[in-house]
């Protein structure tokens, strides 16, 4: 499942995004009784992508803003409970990373679902079926 981070400069520091990235994949795994299973730990991906200063927005107009995004199947975030906890805890996560260079207000996130097949892991694409499959023989 890939999660990416994307921030401006100076929000992070190196060990900042390493620890916002590290804390978001054990939060994804921990929200899906997950952790520590064989096929889906190293299949949480992702990057944090760093971003001039002066390129970020919202509402139309140069701001600050953080912004973590998580691409799942469908089956995977299936209750709002579920997508409220990953949106919540996920936005402390970024804020704690932060260290008060970026409040709250400014951290978005968005969850979106990949088309089923659409899946492709080490040249083999996956359907939501066969990826259920791998991660409950993990």
């Amino acid at each position: 499942m890939p999660i990416q981070v994307i921030v401006p400069e100076g929000t992070l520091t190196p060990a900042g995004e390493a620890e916002a990235f590290r804390k978001l994949t054990e939060l994804l795994l921990r929200l899906h009784g997950l952790t520590g299973n064989r096929f889906m730990t190293p299949n949480v991906i992702g990057e944090v992508t760093v971003v001039p200063n002066s390129r970020t927005y919202a509402g139309g107009k140069r701001a600050d803003i953080a912004v973590f995004e998580l691409t799942v199947p469908s089956f995977v975030l299936p209750t709002q409970e579920l997508k409220d906890a990953w949106i919540s805890e996920g936005t402390a996560i970024i804020e704690t990373a932060a260290e008060g260079r970026i409040r709250r207000e400014q951290i978005f996130a968005n969850v979106s679902y990949a088309v089923d097949g659409g899946w492709g892991i080490g040249g083999k694409a996956f359907s939501n079926a066969a990826l259920g499959s791998a991660v409950a023989a993990a």
